[in-house]
């Protein structure tokens, strides 16, 4: 099973007053991978930029650099392009329980950028956390495989964790999340995160698109989908890299988009940079996943 879609990203920032430059590192182009083919893509900026390279970091990303050293009141962000994304749900578990995991991990010795060793220990937005350890151990039982407990972690953070905007910001601590009980996408991605690595099984962070379908009877708002952070588990050597979403307590498919793969949100934001300006700036996202017929 495989979708086409044509997708558009517009992230605008406006300042009060205009910045006097700006420097920016874009990872807002779709991946090349297993199951997803970027057929066509395009990152682009207005004003122009002063500035600009392409280049690639260590995960595979996609980064794109803007910059600006002549003043800018507003700048706009873009991504246009279309993407096939193919997803064969696997049909048979196959990843080992704790001790072959472990076992699969002491035979690994390469550390490329899909080693599972970068996704074990802690990184700069995800700290093994004793409660979120525990919390993960109280979901699974003993004997079972990788997979199994990854799938019921996901379900328990779904279940126990409430979907709220307004709770958290980017920059809030995961384990004050976790006490809350509350978050957005990236709060459920980085507790999950750290609740696996305390189990032993490596895991990172994904950024992408996702696809949003309109109420029975509604039809399509363009520009209403979203920019979305899911997980990524190692579920042995026979089996692999696994993405699930807590967020909507499913294994990821056609409907998600990715965009960039790393250990946690600071090494896949959208967009990361400096500025010098004085006085607020404001922000708007509108991102558009159209199925192409």
């Amino acid at each position: 099973m495989s979708t086409l879609y044509d997708i558009t990203l517009k992230i605008t920032y406006l300042y009060e007053t205009p910045a006097a430059s700006s420097r920016n590192a874009l990872r807002i182009l779709p991946r090349n991978l297993a199951g997803q083919d970027l057929i066509s893509g395009l990152v682009s900026a207005t004003p122009l930029p002063g500035y600009r390279r392409d280049v690639v970091d260590f995960f595979g990303n996609a980064v794109t650099e803007f910059s600006y050293e002549t003043p800018v009141s507003e700048i706009e962000f873009r991504f246009a392009g279309r993407v096939r994304r193919a997803y064969d749900p696997p049909e048979l578990d196959l990843s080992p329980g704790a001790d072959g995991l472990a076992a699969d991990l002491r035979e690994i010795r390469g550390l490329e950028s899909h080693s599972p060793h970068h996704f074990l220990g802690e990184s700069a937005r995800v700290r093994k956390e004793s409660a979120i350890t525990r919390y993960a151990r109280e979901q699974i039982g003993d004997g079972l495989s990788t997979l199994a407990a990854v799938r019921i972690v996901n379900a328990a953070l779904n279940r126990d964790m409430a979907f709220d905007p307004e709770a958290t910001e980017v920059d809030t601590p995961l384990l004050e999340a976790f006490r809350a009980r509350r978050g957005v996408c990236q709060d459920f991605t980085h507790i999950m995160i750290a609740a696996l690595r305390g189990l032993g099984i490596p895991a990172g962070y994904v950024s992408g698109f996702l696809r949003t379908v309109p109420p029975p009877g509604q039809d399509r708002l363009e520009g209403a989908d979203a920019m979305h952070a899911w997980v990524m588990a190692w579920c042995g050597a026979e089996m692999g890299w696994v993405q699930v979403d807590p967020t909507n307590n499913l294994m990821v498919g056609t409907d998600h988009v990715v965009v960039a793969l790393g250990r946690d949100y600071s090494d896949v934001a959208p967009v990361k940079g400096a500025m010098r300006s004085a006085g607020a700036h404001e922000t708007r996202h509108q991102v558009d996943v159209a199925p192409v017929a």
